[in-house]
This record gives structure tokens, sequence and C-alpha cells, in this order.
């Protein structure tokens, strides 16, 4: 109270000595000419040891006390400088502070939430925002001070490494909001929990441990994990454990993920791979077939690392290998029953009993010597009976086949499939030289491509026939030390080409239609499914254009190959050959006329004894005729064709 009465007197004494001053000393001054400025503070020559009654009130001592008086009453703040103010009053929505600065300042009662029993008399710490502004106000703000304070803090705790409690306050993109010492922070939703969270509801309002992994300086943002601390718990686990594995031993374990190649299980904090080979002594094709998800078993450590921290984990290996238990009935010469696990090129796979399988080779499928797919033979899963041909414990290796459930048909082949018998058989196979035909389980033959049929030529056997239609064959031959049959179809019927010779004579003339064409000619259908070539040069018409691939046209044999089943057909031959017979009859009709001449001219002389004028005239006409026919015929056999 003593200084503010202190500050009004000085402030009344200095207003009163300002307005005592003349007029015209300040008129003076504002008018007079501009001088060179020299360095003066206000009122230099007031004299402070003198009153409003020009007396001297104050000693040096008291001057010098009331100095230091007045010179501590003014705070000396800088803006954003954090300081503890007094709460000197409240209203509904303010908190009055005096900090000991010339004026209180006002904050919001919202940054005093946290602080609910607030009362008069209360010292708290803000931070300066503005000493003075626009309006004169002084501006202070608590929750920039408990911001600044909780960033030093968390920089601290950054360095140290030491676990912080926060709230969690609310749910944002990617992760949540945690306030950590009143400040804002960032959680990832990766960095919640070791396994994935999708639900972030259920942690608003949760009070967690947590480590501040990274902060940004520059824009005061902090990103904290409870995952670090998880993962620190189970690195120390681990280290226990690690330390405590052994080759053989046996652990429980539950399965935390499954994939294509195995599953991992985790051990108490520790994780190992139980790889899918070594879940059951049998084919499996993906490990759900015996394992689920959260599901506890046992398991044996097959082998482990320290280093990279892995364990090889067993399942199977906790029951005995089945080659070591086999059952009694699998013996060589039983018949067994077994599923399709694997199917190769060579031949398929049985499984007679987990973990226990068995090869039937291809040559082990049927008693027949035609070629066998095992692809198409076998399917995965289906189950076949077989007989044990070979069982060896000890490379645990069994060989099987299905060919010798049955007796070997090729004992007594001669009888049920004699030389030129017919029969009806299934076609397995197409090559480009023949035709594989299944007379019956194990008997089989090649129909080969040249005994399809008697007309017609086949560049590939699937143009006359398809795999698994039914063909009528007869057997031309028995190969029964190599199992081979020898086939024919077109045998069936007698050669045509005996009979057609007649029919298709060299010079005869057939219509045909042109199938197909080359460089070197084209292929023309004949009657009766016969087949002829034409050369290119025989298929030019008279118009000099060439017959195209599906147009008709009349066709001349110029040749017939009964033992090579050959025809060549021309068309050009045919009005070539037409030319040749005009000019042959215009030949003969000028030989008729001349010997007609010939004869009367003969007749008039034996008549006539001696030459008259006239006769004379009538003989020369006769040989001027004659000599016109001569040259006319010499004409005609130079422009005959060759």
């Amino acid at each position: 109270m003593f200084e503010n009465i202190i500050k009004k007197q000085l402030n009344a004494d200095a207003q009163e000595s300002s307005s005592t001053q003349p007029v015209e000393e300040t008129t003076a001054t504002t008018t007079a000419p501009a001088q060179e400025p020299v360095a003066e503070t206000a009122h230099d020559d007031f004299d402070w040891s003198v009153d409003k009654r020009n007396v001297i009130s104050y000693t040096a001592e008291e001057k010098e006390k009331y100095h230091k008086v007045y010179d501590n009453t003014f705070v000396q703040l800088n803006d954003g400088e954090l300081i503890n103010g007094l709460v000197v009053g409240l209203t509904k929505t303010d908190v009055v502070l005096n900090i000991g600065f010339k004026s209180d300042g006002l904050i919001s009662l919202n940054e005093f939430r946290d602080i609910p029993g607030l009362k008069v008399g209360d010292e708290v710490e803000v931070m300066v925002v503005e000493k003075e502004d626009r309006e004169g106000h002084l501006n202070l703000s608590r929750r920039q001070a408990r911001i600044t304070r909780a960033w030093e803090k968390i920089m601290e705790v950054h360095k140290t490494g030491e676990v912080i409690t926060g709230v969690v306050t609310s749910k944002t993109k990617g992760g949540l909001i945690v306030d950590v010492f009143g400040m804002e922070t960032f959680l990832p939703g990766s960095q919640i929990d070791v396994k994935p969270v999708t639900d972030y509801d259920q942690f608003v309002g949760k009070t967690m441990e947590f480590k501040v992994v990274k902060i940004n300086e520059t824009i005061k943002n902090a990103v904290v994990s409870h995952k670090a601390l998880i993962e620190s718990d189970i690195e120390a686990q681990r280290a226990e454990i690690m330390s405590k594995l052994e080759k053989g031993q046996v652990l429980e374990g539950t399965v935390k993920n499954i994939t294509d190649f195995g599953a991992f299980m985790d051990l108490g904090g520790l994780d190992g791979l139980l790889y899918i080979t070594d879940i059951s002594w049998g084919r499996i094709s993906h490990p759900t077939e015996v394992l689920k998800l959260d599901q506890k078993i046992n398991v044996v450590v097959l082998d482990f690392d320290d280093e990279k921290k892995r364990i090889s984990l067993g399942l199977k290996q906790l029951t005995p290998h089945p080659w070591d238990v086999l059952g009694e009935n699998i013996v060589e010469g039983n018949i067994v029953k077994g599923k399709v696990v694997n199917i190769e090129d060579y031949g398929a796979f049985l499984e007679i009993q987990p973990g226990v399988e068995g090869l039937v080779h291809v040559s082990e499928i049927t008693w027949a010597n035609t070629p066998i797919n095992a692809k198409e033979f076998f399917k995965l899963g289906d189950e076949h009976e077989a007989k044990i041909v070979t069982l060896d414990k000890a490379s645990r290796k069994m060989s099987l086949s299905i060919k010798q459930l049955s007796p070997d048909p090729w004992n007594d082949i001669e009888t049920k499939f004699a030389e030129g018998s017919r029969h009806t058989g299934l076609v397995k196979n197409i090559t480009n030289y023949g035709v594989f035909v299944e007379l019956a389980p194990g008997i089989g033959g090649m129909i080969h491509i040249s005994d399809l049929s008697w007309l017609k030529r086949f560049n590939h056997p699937g143009e006359y026939t398809k795999v698994g239609s039914n063909i009528d064959v007869v057997i031309l031959g028995i190969d029964k030390e190599n199992r081979k049959l020898q086939l024919g179809h077109k045998q069936l019927e007698e050669d045509p080409w005996n009979t057609l010779q007649d029919t298709f004579a060299i010079g005869s003339i057939h219509e045909g239609t042109v199938s197909r064409r080359d460089d070197k000619g084209a292929t023309v259908q004949l009657s009766y499914g016969l087949e002829g070539f034409a050369p290119n040069r025989h298929l030019t018409k008279e118009d000099g254009k060439s017959i195209g691939a599906d147009e008709t046209a009349q066709f001349m044999v110029i040749e017939f190959d009964r033992n090579e089943k050959r025809i060549v057909v021309s068309h050009t031959r045919i009005w070539e050959q037409g030319k040749v017979e005009e000019v042959e009859a215009a030949k003969k009709e000028a030989r008729v006329e001349a010997e007609k001449t010939r004869k009367a001219v003969k007749n008039v002389q034996s008549k006539v004894e001696k030459a008259t004028l006239g006769d004379l005239g009538v003989l020369a006409d006769l040989k001027k005729k004659m000599d016109s026919d001569a040259a006319e015929k010499s004409d005609t056999e130079a422009s005959k064709p060759e």
C-alpha cells in the first residue's frame, strides 16, 4: 500500500510541475528553427528534491531509500516467461491472478479444470503470453505453462527411457490421443499392443503406461508406445527361455499364426516355427488340416539359434515313425488299399497309412505295352487297391502294382485275339504316326496312319478319329514277346483301287472340286471318295486364269498308279486336246477335198486323148486349186501344237 501511495504522489508531482511551465516556452520551443539535436531526457532540469511548494522535503538518504522502494514496485517480465501467480479473485468465467506486475491478469476458468478446488490465495504457475496487448491488458496462460513444463519433462524422459503414465483421451485417425503431463501425445495403432488391434474405442479413458519413442522439437510433438513396454517384458522372457532351451525338449505352445508353410507357436513370450513337414508323418496340403488358431499343443524343440532367436519345432516327432510300427498285413505279396497323395510323370504314390507310402510305377498300372500317362489315370484323393511287390523297411520304400491284381491277359492272346479277327476298341492315345487302341484291359495295339483309309491321305491321325472314340479294327499281327498288336482299320474293307482302275482310266474325264492348294498344285476331290493331284501347270483355264480352292471343274486322268494309290489329273489337257481335235478334223477334210480333185483330173485325162484349148484352160484351173490346197496344208502343219 505504501508503495502505491509513493507512486501516485510522484506521478502527481510530475504532472503538476509540467503544467506550471510557461506557455511561451513551449511555443518558442516548437517554433524555433531546427538545430542540431541534443541528447536530453525529459525533465532533466526538474529537481526532484523540491516539492510543489518549492520546499526541499527529502534528504539524500531518504531519496535513495524511496528510489529503491519505487524500483521494487515493478517486476521485470518477458514474453514467454514462466512465473508463479497468486489467485486474488474468481468469477464465473475467469480467474484473476496477481503476478506482481502493474496490473492483474485474467485466465479462463477452463484452464483450471484439473484443479476442481481452486480458491483465492492459491498459487499457480502461468506463462506471460503478452505483457501488454493492444488494449493494454496483461495476457497470461496456464495451459501454455503446463504444455511447456510437460514438454520439458517429456524431453527428459525420452532421454532417460523412463516409463510414464498417461490417460487415453480420444481416438483419432490411425491411433489414440494420450494426455501425458497435461500435453497431448500420439499413440499409433501399431504401438498399442504386440498383437494387431482393430477396436480403438476400448482404450479411451484408460490410464496406461508408455514410453516416449519419438519427439519433434520443432513442432513440439511426441509419439508414445505401449507396445515397447510389452516387448521389453517379452524380451526378458525370451532371454530366460533361450537360456534354458535344449534340443529334444518338449514345450507347451499356443498356435499364434498359420501360414501356407507352417504355424508360428507362442512359447510364453518366445515364438517358434512349426514347419508343415514336421506337423504330421502323413502328407498334408495345409497346416489348417491339423491345427487351429489359439490351439494349445505340445511340441518338441528340433533346433534353435541363440543369435537369430529362431526355434524350429516339431509335432510329429512326439509319435513313433510309422515305418517303425508297420501293421502285420503290410508284407510282400499282400493286397493293400491306399489314397493317392502325389502324382508324378513316372507314377503315383499311395498312402497306405499316415506316413507310409508306396509307388505305383507307370509300368505296373496295366498289362498293355502302350504309353500310360499317370496324371490321366490317377487323381489326387482317389483310393486304389494294389499289390505289394517289394518292401524295404530300412530305406522305407515300397513298390506297388495294380496290374498284378489280375492275371496276365497276354498268356492266351492268340486265343482271344487271333490274327485276322475283328474287334471294337477304344482310342486311348493319338500320335503323329498312329492311333493307340485298347481292346481289353491290358491289351491294345496301334493302327498306323497308313492303315486308316484306302482312299484318303491324312497329315495327322487326329483328322480321322479322336481320343475316347470307338473304332473297329482287325488284328494284323501279334508280337507276344514285346506285348504289341498290329492293328488295321482300312483292312475291314477290300482295296477299292483294284476296281477303280477301269473307272479312272487314263484319258477319262471326271468332275472334281479343289479342296486345297499349295505351291506345287492342288488336291482335287473326286467321286467315290478318291483324291487326285493336279500340278499347277494343269490348273490353267482356256482364258488363262487358274482354278482356285473350292472351285469345281472337269478334270482328265493323266496318271493312275494303283500301287502308290495315286491319281494325277489335269484340267488344261481337256481344252488343249479339243483344239488338237479341231485341227485334225480340218486337215482330214482338206485331204478328202484334195483326193476328190485328183480323181476328177485323172478321169478327164483318161477320156480326152488330145487336148484342146478349152481343155487346157480347165486343166490350168485344176492345177491352181491343187497348189492352193497344198499351201494351206503346209500352214496347218506349222501351227500344230507339240
